[in-house]
């Protein structure tokens, strides 16, 4: 179906932007809504690193979780990063994560499992108003998660 289409259009192709490692609190329940049952995850802190840009994250981030009926579980998150050159961004996406029963259960408990065990995945978009760091203002990113017992890890890619 794809065969005459050029090459840019068959395939993605991305380049890895930063590793983002969140530090946040116990899960705040709200309860079941007409959406699903939500809750909240206050983050705290954390850091990212990647060629390009690094620093911290600052307190003050959101993780809006809802579990579906279906069983996963969509992310609404804001966070505010800093970089080392102190330029403030402001980072925001929804994801979703899904995986066996017994798996989720798992990372629910707060255990470490294997991420390839389950489907972790993030559409990240960034705005700042810091001229050096403009560009990723214009971009699409998409990440890949896994959850630690403190917080939730991402490998984030720019879209090429």
């Amino acid at each position: 179906m794809s065969d005459d289409l050029p090459e840019v259009l068959r395939n993605v192709r991305t380049r890895p932007l930063l590793v983002l490692r969140l530090s946040a609190r116990k899960l705040e329940i709200i309860g079941p809504t007409p959406a699903g049952i939500r809750r909240v995850g206050v983050i705290f802190g954390g850091s990212f690193a990647g060629e390009r840009l690094s620093g911290e994250v600052l307190d003050g981030g959101a993780d809006w979780q809802t579990v579906r009926t279906d069983g996963a579980t969509t992310l609404d998150v804001r966070l505010m990063l800093k970089t080392h050159d102190g330029a403030l961004i402001g980072m925001s996406y929804r994801g979703i994560r899904h995986g066996p029963p017994d798996i989720i259960a798992r990372i629910e408990a707060g255990e470490t499992v294997d991420p390839a065990t389950h489907y972790f995945r993030t559409a990240p978009f960034f705005e700042t108003a810091a001229t050096n760091y403009d560009w990723i203002n214009r971009i699409v990113a998409i990440g890949i998660g896994h959850r630690q017992a403190d917080g939730p890890v991402y490998s984030v890619f720019e879209v090429l």
